[in-house]
């Protein structure tokens, strides 16, 4: 039955657009020098830092000397420290002041490249919204939405799907930090149908709706989204969060700080802190193996708050993130102009990044929730059917440049080499979504107990 349902739902969303596809995103216009550059997923061992130049340095000097000073006043940073400053400063922050995405930005994620890969994930989404009971209300919330290209496409596979979702109540709420990124996403969503909130104090700092009147919200924090039921989407949102560095030494465990470079005062350094931090003590887990670990606090709060929300007012949340199970160690990197970037070098000028410990969520998670995943990303497309819906594309598209666009993207997305064993999907399903049905009293039991019902993406389908 399940399997039935989500044939019908691809079915559904896709057969009236088959004639009318076009890629509105391609990596074509990416630069084909240097090692792979369509998302933020280029190992740190298969090319070299960008080096900084003269010009670079002089070009934003604000943050380096912000950084320097608050170094000089109260000692060495750590590393979470120096990331929140350098990606989140109101002032001078990366993703606050400067549009980073596409071929004329730093990086390029999935959405970018195909819409297949966001109606994908808004089968999935209705899938799971059907898996819980249709209930009256659904909450579409991203975390980090980009330019919006996601959502837009998520809500494009709502209107194919009106006879299904058409019962519900569909709202969009978008929690983003950068004000450059939501008025792209407000062009995106809304065209010129949004306004901005008259009061910073205000939780909702922007508001509108979309051609077919679906209310989108903004929100600076996941908390002062509305609670309800909802269905979390974070795509590349964890890597981006602030990790700590921990390094084993002979002494035990210690932090790994930034500091100023003593040779050079406008150059930044790593060191290691000569005794134990409060974020060692308490970060490290006692069994770990590895000898140099990165931990995300601040992602861990954020799983705890999903989790919370799910299992008290229903939902899930579908992460998709480059990262590992617990085996990572030293990931922490800088992207620029779509090439590996030194993370301490002009400060402010590239995006940093570190792989997602899916471990580290998993236990942050608690047992309120079913934890599903990480299954890689060509794992999940394929299950929720990317197979399919390009051999239909391709056998309705008689344009030689559009038929060469699709087949690029789709191997970008999928190839173990590229995007396709890179990144990873995680779930938070309430548990009562994987729960076994309850055998009717009087009946016989099966020497088998049943199956839970297979969940879209992370379960074979055969599609």
């Amino acid at each position: 039955m399940r399997m039935k349902v989500c044939q019908q739902l691809l079915s559904r969303a896709f057969s009236h657009r088959v004639n009318s596809y076009a890629v509105r995103r391609t990596t074509s216009d990416i630069p084909a020098t240097g090692s792979p550059k369509a998302g933020r997923w280029s190992s740190a061992q298969s090319a070299s830092f960008c080096s900084s130049s003269a010009e670079d340095r002089k070009a934003r000097p604000s943050m380096l000397k912000h950084l320097s000073s608050k170094i000089r006043s109260t000692g060495p940073v750590s590393v979470s420290e120096y990331m929140k400053e350098v990606l989140t400063n109101p002032v001078t922050g990366y993703y606050v002041r400067k549009n980073m995405l596409g071929a004329d930005g730093d990086f390029i994620t999935s959405p970018e490249i195909s819409q297949v890969f966001g109606e994908l994930l808004g089968v999935w989404i209705v899938s799971e919204w059907m898996g819980a009971g249709r209930p009256e209300q659904l909450q579409l919330v991203e975390l980090g939405p980009g330019r919006g290209s996601l959502a837009a496409d998520i809500l494009r596979v709502f209107s194919q799907l009106q006879s299904v979702v058409g019962g519900a109540s569909v709202s969009v709420h978008l929690v983003e930090v950068s004000p450059a990124l939501s008025r792209l996403q407000a062009e995106t969503l809304t065209g010129k149908r949004n306004m901005e909130a008259s009061s910073e104090d205000d939780p909702v700092y922007r508001q509108g709706e979309t051609a077919a009147r679906v209310s989108v919200s903004w929100y600076r924090r996941l908390e002062d989204v509305p609670a309800a039921f909802s269905i979390f989407v974070a795509h590349e949102f964890f890597d981006a969060l602030p990790v700590h560095k921990f390094q084993r030494t002979e002494k035990g465990w210690r932090e790994v700080l930034v500091d100023i470079e003593p040779a050079d005062p406008d150059r930044l350094r790593f060191v290691v802190a000569p005794t134990p931090t409060l974020a060692s003590s308490t970060l490290v887990q006692a069994d770990e193996r590895r000898d140099h670990v990165e931990v995300c606090a601040e992602g861990g709060v954020i799983v705890q708050q999903l989790a919370r929300r799910i299992e008290e007012e229903g939902g899930a949340a579908l992460i998709a993130d480059y990262g590992h199970d617990g085996t990572g160690t030293d990931t922490l990197r800088g992207f620029k102009g779509h090439q590996l970037h030194d993370v301490l070098s002009t400060p402010g000028s590239a995006d940093l990044t570190a792989d997602v410990d899916f471990s580290f969520l998993r236990r942050m998670a608690g047992g309120g929730v079913a934890c599903l995943g990480p299954v890689t990303q060509r794992m999940f497309l394929k299950n929720m059917g990317i197979d399919v819906r390009m051999q239909v594309l391709l056998r309705n598209c008689s344009d030689p440049s559009t038929r060469k666009q699709l087949i690029s993207s789709y191997d970008m997305l999928t190839n173990p080499s590229k995007m396709g064993e890179r990144f990873h999907f995680f779930s938070l399903l309430h548990p009562s979504r994987l729960a076994v049905p309850k055998k009717p009293q009087g009946l016989k039991l099966e020497k088998k107990s049943p199956a839970p019902l297979p969940v879209a993406g992370f379960t074979e389908l055969g599609f």
